[in-house]
């Protein structure tokens, strides 16, 4: 399947940018991963939002959601029937090799690829590198992923599928390309955005179908959580079945759990009506 980049549609070996562009070589950039099903993008008017703030938030020329859409369209059309991956990447473009941006407008990349449905249960892995949620990128999606890189090969190498950041003050924040939800005492709760995690689309619409709320919880939370999963664009709603690699190892007897099964359910049944919501 094409590529779109800067307003083309290549080949895969024909879709490149510049070696000297920004988002290469100091991660200056944005960028937004949509679940495509069947050809059709599910909440791409949520990631495009959220695509403007980020770069807003890193100082990039403001975005022509127009555009990205129509090239979102091109893209998407490729696809065959099953579940992709849609990637959105915006970046400051070809610039000097250094901190200082260039003036030769941003860049657009939008490609896509098949993906695999997530498992119904998981294991995650806490880490001690801790999420800066005083730190400049906070709350923002950007290319500089380096940090998550690392965390989640850490938690591969201890067999889990995620890694589990606490913030500086030790309060659970986030994993490295997911949020996390617990059930504590019947209720469902998820880390407030105060501890630098990610506003996730998958996140905020659970806010609003599941009555779930947010909560400062501390990392200690893992401890006695009687439920607890994960969520993200492609993994919807996936429920942790064992922490490994701390003091919070545990397994989670009965997972999914009624609360996890209800979530999922919620979610299923509402982005099955809208693919727009």
């Amino acid at each position: 399947m094409r590529t779109w980049v800067n307003g083309t549609l290549l080949d895969r070996d024909a879709a490149v940018v510049s070696a000297f562009d920004h988002g290469m070589t100091v991660g200056d950039g944005a960028f937004e991963t949509v679940k495509v099903l069947d050809g059709v993008p599910f909440a791409l008017g949520r990631h495009l939002d959220r695509l403007a703030r980020s770069a807003a938030g890193l100082g990039l020329a403001e975005i022509d959601k127009d555009q990205v859409r129509a090239a979102c369209a091109a893209v998407c059309a490729q696809a065959p029937v099953g579940l992709h991956r849609l990637r959105i990447t915006y970046t400051g473009g070809v610039a000097p090799l250094g901190s200082e941006r260039g003036d030769s407008g941003p860049t657009l990349v939008v490609a896509i690829a098949p993906a695999i449905p997530a498992a119904e249960t998981t294991t995650v892995a806490v880490v001690d590198w801790p999420r800066n949620e005083r730190g400049a990128l906070a709350g923002l999606k950007t290319t500089s992923y380096a940090e998550n890189v690392i965390a989640l090969a850490h938690a591969k190498g201890l067999g889990a599928s995620e890694a589990v950041f606490a913030d500086t003050r030790g309060r659970l924040s986030e994993g490295t390309g997911s949020n996390v939800f617990v059930v504590l005492a019947g209720e469902l709760l998820t880390p407030a955005l105060s501890t630098g995690c990610l506003n996730g689309i998958t996140r905020q619409l659970l806010l609003e179908w599941s009555g779930a709320r947010e909560a400062e919880l501390p990392l200690a939370v893992l401890d006695d959580a009687e439920e607890l999963f994960l969520t993200s664009s492609l993994r919807d709603v996936q429920a942790v079945a064992q922490i490994v690699g701390s003091r919070h190892a545990r397994t989670l007897p009965g997972s999914p759990g009624p609360v996890t099964r209800e979530a999922a359910a919620q979610f299923a049944k509402h982005s099955a009506e809208d693919p727009e919501p």
